[in-house]
């Protein structure tokens, strides 16, 4: 990995397409994603719509990242708040093939079995544009919310579905609490970063 000085943070209300822009980008190849949707033309409409869901509560909260490139971004939620879920159910609905639905909604109630009851911030998605992956942009981008939840002295927790990028998360703190399995949808890994 080549290690550069990453400039990170956090992104405006104005900045939002820019931000999205790479999460798409950096979920290109994901297992999990692309199981979702396996049809590039239907990924390419329907992800970018997802992830601006998720990131409206993030950017309303000022829990949007970036890297001052903007090749790179992170979508948290801080502890309480609670991404648009019926939002999501329903852009999934409307995007997902018949035929993959019900493995897509058990993958998203398993995860949910293994999500903090207590307070704690959730990175719910982080990504990379792949032509800057490798230079330590996620690593910036996770260093640089970890220290903020560190002085508030909270877990944070995710849910990699890739396994490639559990190590990462590791580095960083992250432990896998779990391996969602809904057969025949790529593995899951609930991680959690104990409270420091």
């Amino acid at each position: 990995m080549t290690e550069t000085t990453v400039g990170v943070r956090t992104a405006t209300a104005g900045e939002v397409d820019r931000v999205v822009g790479p999460i798409v980008m950096g979920f290109a190849a994901d297992p999990l994603l692309r199981f979702f949707f396996p049809d590039p033309a239907a990924y390419l409409d329907a992800f970018p719509q997802l992830v601006r869901a998720v990131a409206a509560p993030a950017f309303e909260h000022g829990s949007a990242q970036c890297v001052e490139t903007f090749v790179a971004g992170a979508l948290w939620l801080p502890p309480g708040v609670e991404p648009d879920n019926a939002s999501i159910g329903a852009l999934l609905e409307r995007a997902i093939e018949p035929d993959r639905l019900r493995t897509v909604f058990g993958v998203v109630q398993e995860k949910a079995n293994f999500h903090p009851h207590e307070p704690h911030w959730y990175l719910h998605m982080i990504g990379v544009d792949p032509r800057h992956q490798g230079q330590g942009h996620g690593s910036a981008l996770l260093s640089y919310a970890l220290e903020r939840i560190d002085a508030e002295h909270l877990p944070a927790y995710l849910e990699s579905t890739n396994l490639a990028n559990v190590p990462l998360y590791e580095r960083h703190g992250f432990e896998v609490v779990a391996t969602v399995e809904v057969d025949p949808a790529p593995p899951v890994f609930p991680m959690l970063r104990r409270a420091r």
